[in-house]
């Protein structure tokens, strides 16, 4: 157990102090710091483990999610439900999923998601603080994974970190309102936990908050500092390309984790190459991505993101470009420069046509579709 520390990140805005409780993991390692473009927080915890903002290796990301996963209690009663949330931790939520699974057949994975499926849905939740607060949770259109869904006595609510639990609580409200409420017990999983102890201190002793660290932090904010304009990203809508339910891999649950996507594709060995996800599409490019780093190939795995993140302290490099939903709203890649990669696989669920070209000649990328 690492001892209490201290770090400070000195942002235009304001000064946010961190304080580290609990962990083995040396902070620094974990997560870095930047500046949102966003009115209502101006910090920002970005992981250096979860492949979204900061290109990570598949198989250290896989060390993290076995990590956080290995912290579950062993005696939730069971069916056990785990969702993860939109955007940022879907592929976490999965990482942890997968690794629950191999001791717990009963447990189902769902996503929360800024994309409607045409399907029936479930709830709705904010994330008050976000870039896109609204959620979306979706019922199983598969019945025996419906069936588990509804009758989950226990809850595993992944995020890839929690600043003060409101997005949890507000969660737990609408999955109990929506008719969910035979749950006994609730369990949070962060990489990283700033939150005190607000959802036991919510819920009491049925709640259980993991985390690789956890502690407490302090913003200061400069009240001369002007607020930034934030892009329009928060369109909870079908686009000009929607998903297709009946290609989903999350939204609709999932029990199993199969790794389909490009079966064919080879790599050579040492070849740099980087493996991009693409919004909330990012599990099968990641288990692409860990396949390639098996096969011999120097892969790093991201994500394109709604998320609007100033340039500044951890965030080196950003392209902006259309999202590739035609919900005519920008999207981002970060810490990711032309030239950087050998090789460029940019993963979609929407048709190739649909990825912006601007954004595929920067990167000299090859785009792959899921043809599942």
């Amino acid at each position: 157990m690492r001892q209490p520390s201290s770090l400070a990140a000195y942002l235009d805005r304001g000064v946010l102090q961190v304080d580290i409780q609990h962990g083995n993991t040396d902070p620094l390692s974990l997560f870095g710091f930047a500046e949102r473009r966003n009115p209502k927080r101006a910090f920002l915890f970005v992981s250096r483990v979860l492949g979204r903002h900061i290109p990570a290796r598949p198989s250290l990301m896989r060390a993290s999610f076995d990590e956080l996963a290995a912290k579950i209690p062993d005696d939730l009663p069971g069916p056990v439900l785990v969702i993860g949330m939109a955007e940022t931790a879907v592929g976490l939520g999965a990482g942890v999923h997968r690794a629950l699974s191999r001791t717990r057949p009963d447990s189902v994975y769902l996503v929360s998601t800024r994309h409607p499926t045409g399907t029936e849905l479930f709830c709705r939740f904010e994330e008050e603080h976000s870039h896109a607060s609204a959620h979306l949770i979706h019922l199983p259109t598969d019945l025996a994974t419906r069936e588990m869904m509804l009758n989950a006595r226990s809850l595993v609510l992944v995020d890839d970190e929690a600043s003060t639990g409101n997005t949890f609580i507000n969660l737990l409200k609408a999955l109990t309102d929506a008719g969910l409420n035979q749950v006994e017990r609730v369990v949070t999983a962060t990489l990283t936990d700033w939150s005190n102890g607000a959802v036991r201190n919510a819920l009491g002793e049925k709640a259980t908050s993991i985390s690789l660290l956890d502690g407490s932090y302090t913003f200061t904010e400069n009240p001369d500092a002007p607020l930034p304009d934030m892009p329009a990203v928060g369109r909870v809508t079908a686009g000009d390309w929607p998903v297709c339910a009946s290609n989903d891999w999350g939204r609709l649950g999932v029990r199993e984790h199969a790794d389909t996507l490009a079966p064919d594709l080879t790599v050579k060995r040492g070849d740099r190459v980087l493996v991009v996800g693409t919004s909330e599409f990012v599990w099968r490019p990641f288990l692409l991505a860990e396949r390639l780093e098996k096969a011999g190939a120097d892969v790093h795995f991201s994500s394109t993101s709604r998320s609007p993140i100033a340039l500044g302290h951890v965030i080196e490099h950003a392209l902006a470009f259309s999202d590739n939903y035609g919900l005519g709203i920008p999207n981002f890649l970060y810490n990711v420069a032309p030239g950087q990669f050998d090789r460029v696989l940019i993963c979609s669920e929407t048709p190739a046509e649909a990825v912006d070209a601007s954004l595929i000649q920067s990167l000299n990328a090859e785009v792959i579709v899921d043809v599942q």
